[in-house]
């Protein structure tokens, strides 16, 4: 049953509830799902956000094993990322931008792993022995695509990864992709020219400078990396499987959404 008269604060409203519950999958066949599918979503939410163990889940939440099981398989048949799309598109329109953007902005972030193992890497630019998450955002800081990957694999390399994952309708308008020095690349150049019909721009810092300067559009991207760093399951990579680490960026990006969507 549904916890009544206790809320966390990262348990979704009724209105956030009314927006996302139509774009969870429903089981059409066997008997009828005896957990509340609500607790699932705010307890798996409850974790992404504390950063906690799994099996240190509140009581008032269902079995730790039963929200692991459904956050797994969602992760496994891609609703999160799927969630994410639809949400990021309603933020767009609640803004007054076109359902998917003209021009995006590409980064990663090296962060450690823990001892349950899984791919990983050493990233000797950064001194990170962990993974790397390569983020695709558009202009207002949305998350349009992530992959996950050791974080031994050069910057180049892994946007050729995101840009192969990357779903064709997410490009549909794409103009325009912004980067640093990291993907100063002819092959990368002509991949998203052939394969997108965009361009690749690289955003230098301007020589001479000194200290922190935020530079055009490669802002965006490092802020949608600090409103995830609320999450603190994102503090590290606790997951093994890279597709779960991917899970939980887009579950992160998801409750921002809702949240811009309809405000607590």
């Amino acid at each position: 049953m549904c916890h009544k008269g206790y809320e966390y604060p990262s348990d979704v409203s009724d209105k956030q509830w009314a927006i996302m519950e139509p774009e969870l999958p429903r089981a059409k066949r066997g008997r009828p799902m005896s957990l509340c599918l609500r607790c699932v979503v705010n307890a798996i939410f409850y974790v992404v956000r504390t950063g906690i163990a799994w099996d240190y889940l509140p009581r008032e939440y269902p079995n730790h094993n039963s929200v692991y099981y459904h956050y797994r398989k969602w992760c496994r048949e891609g609703t999160w990322e799927r969630l994410n799309t639809v949400l990021r598109e309603q933020v767009r329109r609640q803004a007054d931008r076109a359902r998917n953007p003209s021009g995006a902005i590409v980064d990663s972030q090296s962060v450690k792993t823990t001892e349950v193992g899984g791919e990983r890497g050493y990233d000797a630019g950064k001194q990170v022995k962990g993974r790397k998450r390569h983020l695709l955002v558009d202009t207002m800081g949305n998350v349009l695509h992530v992959v996950v990957h050791a974080a031994n694999i050069q910057d180049v390399t892994g946007a050729k990864l995101l840009f192969k994952d990357i779903p064709p309708s997410v490009c549909t308008r794409l103009q325009v992709v912004w980067a640093d020095g990291a993907y100063d690349s002819q092959k990368l150049a002509r991949c998203l020219q052939k394969d997108f019909q965009c361009r690749l721009v690289i955003v230098q810092r301007p020589p001479g400078t000194t200290g922190f300067r935020p530079l055009p559009k490669r802002w965006i991207v490092e802020r949608t990396f600090a409103w995830l760093g609320r999450y603190r399951r994102l503090s590290k990579d606790y997951e093994q499987l890279p597709l779960h680490s991917e899970g939980t960026v887009y579950l992160a990006a998801i409750h921002r959404a809702l949240r811009l969507l309809a405000p607590p």
